[in-house]
Order: C-alpha cells, then structure tokens, then sequence
C-alpha cells in the first residue's frame, strides 16, 4: 500500500482479512472478525469515515460508546464479552495497520477494553436428569435409525463434553472402541486432542454403525463424517443444536440449552465425583486452567460435604436449630427488659447537669 495515496477503509479490511486467512485463522474465526469489521465499516460510512486518514482514535472512542449504548431488539444492552469481543477485532486491525507501516500510528491503540466477568454456567444437569434426556429418542418408531443415531450423539456429548463443531467433524475412524477414546480434529484453536469415552456411549455408537449409519451413509460414504443425516449428508452445527434443544425441552426440567448444556454437565458431573480439575481441563479442551475452574464454583458437592463435616450449625436438626434460636431470643428479651428496668434509676442518680 501507498501511504501518499488515500486508502479506503473498506479496501484495508479486505486485505486484512486475506491477512489472517493466509496465516492459517480457522473459517470460524475469520467469518466473526469479518462480521465485527463489516459492523464497524457501516457504522463509520454512515459518519463519513471512508478512509484510513479518517479513522481517528475520536472515532474508534465513539464506536467503542455506540457498543455500549446499543440495544438489542429485546431492548437489552450488548454483554460486556459481545463489545469485547467486537473491539478486539477492530484493535487487531488497528495493529496491523502500523505493523504493516500502512499508518504510522496506531488510531485503536488508546482504547480500554470492557473488563468481563466469569459467569457461571447457566445451566446443568443432574445424573438423574440426564438419563431423563438419553430415554426420549423413539427407537420403536417410524424412524428407529434416526432415535438410535440421536441417542448415540447424546451419549457421545454426555460421555466427552465435545464441543458441537467437534461432534459434527467426527469420523468412524476417529472412535477407538478398543482403546475406548475418540481422537478430536482440529478442535478449537486447530488443536488435535484424544479424549475418554466410556463403554456406555461406545456401545451405543457401535449400534448406531451396524443399524443405522448404513441405511444413512450415500456409495462410498463409508470413512465419511460418523453422524448423518436421514439424506445422508453430514450433520451442521445447527442441525445437532436444534435436535439437541428439542429433547432437552421434551424432558420439561425447565431448563433450556442443547450442546454445552451437555459440557457443563460433563464438566460439573466429573468434578463431583472426584476428578482433579487438570483433567478435567484436558477432557473439555480447554487451553487455559482458568476457564475450566468456572465448573469449581458450580460443583459444590465437596464444599458441602467439608462444610457439613465442620461447621458446628450444620450439624444441628432444623428442631435443635429452631430450640436454640428460640433460647436465643428469650435470652436477648431478657437482657433488654432488664436494662430498660434499670435505665430510671440510673438516671435519677445521675441528673443531668445546667447547660447540658
């Protein structure tokens, strides 16, 4: 690029964008960059920002207030994580401007990132709860081949905690039923990882394989994706998150989600039952420790049992609990009317003095 010449904002993305794509960012991640840029570019058209030489760190501050100020049709602000993530593509874009000497400074570089919070997950299952979601898919129906493929990718999702996308790239050959693991590809971050699977889910996969994928799978689909559609075709994160919400509504425990409601659940499950918090890191993929200790604050079995073992109130019957807090409130009473009682006389002994 000339920098004597006026480059256009829109021209600039675009090359920026073929930037990431040849440094090998995953489509996922390249379509939400260029989303936030595409939002950012009519936004400033609209204020007559049509080149680099408009864009100011002013400007870049007054996209970073729209965010703020935006609301959504439900008339809800946007997260702090949505107008995070959004600013981070624009000060990715604001770097490789200056790293590439297309300006000379950096506009972006002044701007303070919302600061966000760990929330915990909004929902989870219980075991029990769970195997009220595995019992719904009709095996006995019209479409047996289908319930025994759902209920295949619902064991696989309740026995991993694999991400939808993860799910969805699976192949038969990634599931080793002897060594009772399944091999993820390209998982978030383009990361290779192998993963537990227990005998329950394999067990169900291996039927899926034997009766259904084959009345499924098109001539010479056979190493293809491992779960289909009824056309053959291989499952879209939509289509599993739409199947999955489904069944999950069906069960009516009053709790929506689809996939990651499964993750959670994984995730959760395991650390009550004793797993250690790395591996369970390990289970979901998780590339820093720190996301995965969200299931430490949700998982509060142990602290439970540490607290019940402990604490000498939780030791009490909700009887002992009600006696004594009953003592203690006629003892309070007691005290007061006594002091009350006594107040006249102290001050009778003690008038107060002229000019007080």
């Amino acid at each position: 690029m000339n920098t004597a010449e006026p480059v256009s904002l829109e021209t600039a993305i675009a090359r920026h964008l073929a930037h990431l794509r040849a440094l090998g960012y995953t489509p996922a991640t390249l379509t939400g960059r260029a989303w936030h840029l595409s939002l950012f570019q009519s936004w400033a058209d609209e204020r007559g920002v049509a080149t680099l030489a408009d864009l100011t760190p002013e400007i870049a501050s007054r996209w970073q207030r729209q965010l703020a100020q935006h609301r959504k049709e439900d008339g809800q602000p946007l997260s702090s994580r949505t107008q995070r993530t959004r600013l981070a593509s624009l000060r990715m874009f604001g770097r490789w401007l200056l790293r590439e000497r297309v300006l000379s400074t950096d506009p972006v570089a002044a701007l303070v990132m919302p600061r966000v919070g760990q929330p915990l997950p909004k929902a989870w299952l219980s075991a029990a709860q769970v195997e009220m979601v595995l019992a719904l898919p009709n095996l006995d129906g019209r479409r047996p081949a289908a319930g025994l493929r759902d209920r295949a990718i619902l064991e696989t999702l309740y026995s991993t905690g694999l991400r939808r996308l993860e799910i969805v790239r699976l192949t038969a050959a990634d599931v080793d039923f002897a060594g009772g693991s399944v091999l993820v590809r390209q998982g978030k971050g383009r990361k290779d990882r192998v993963v537990p699977i227990g005998e329950r889910a394999l067990a169900w996969i291996n039927k899926y394989l034997e009766a259904a994928r084959p009345k499924f799978a098109r001539s010479g689909d056979e190493a293809g994706a491992l779960f289909l559609t009824e056309r053959g075709a291989p499952l879209t994160a939509r289509y599993l998150s739409a199947m999955v919400t489904r069944y999950v509504a069906k069960a009516g425990l009053g709790k929506a989600g689809s996939c990651h409601l499964f993750r959670h659940t994984c995730a959760t499950l395991m650390l009550e039952h004793g797993a250690d918090i790395r591996h369970v890191q390990e289970q979901l993929g998780h590339a820093c420790l720190q996301t995965t200790q969200i299931y430490t604050h949700v998982s509060i079995k142990r602290l439970k049992e540490v607290h019940a073992a402990t604490h000498p109130g939780a030791k009490l019957s909700p009887r002992q609990a009600c006696e004594r807090q009953c003592s203690n409130a006629a003892l309070l009473h007691d005290n007061a009317s006594s002091l009350q009682t006594r107040q006249p006389d102290s001050a009778a002994r003690n008038p107060p003095q002229d000019g007080s």
